[in-house]
């Protein structure tokens, strides 16, 4: 875990460490993120949480995330079907949420840091 605002969220399915989490839609929880068009809320610090338990979330700064693909240093991060850190690229018709920017290379499984910066492009 890095300096920046944490936050302790319920989580009602289980979170893997150095995912990207969205909002549930209750107040107070999360969950692990599966879409790039799901509302991205922050990123799970290396514990990740069981169903049912609480997972610190980093909502600000620098966050370590794991990624689900190759990406680049200043690349837009988004969530894969499994909560990993993947390119977020334009989709017609579609808002593509971003949790921030790749702030080093990395490919798949690789934990690396991003700058917590959310956003959205519109598709």
């Amino acid at each position: 875990m890095r300096d920046g605002f944490i936050d302790s969220r319920a989580t009602p399915a289980a979170v893997a460490p150095y995912s990207i989490v969205a909002f549930n839609g209750t107040r107070g929880q999360v969950r692990q993120a599966a879409a790039d068009t799901d509302p991205l809320a922050g990123i799970a610090d290396s514990m990740g949480s069981v169903a049912g338990g609480m997972a610190d979330v980093q909502l600000t700064q620098i966050a370590d995330a794991r990624a689900g693909g190759t990406l680049a240093p200043g690349d837009r991060v988004t969530a894969d079907a499994n909560g990993r850190a993947v390119k977020a690229v334009k989709r017609a018709g579609f808002a593509v949420f971003y949790i921030g920017f790749a702030q080093e290379p990395a490919v798949a499984d690789d934990v690396f840091p991003v700058l917590i910066a959310p956003g959205v492009i519109d598709g």
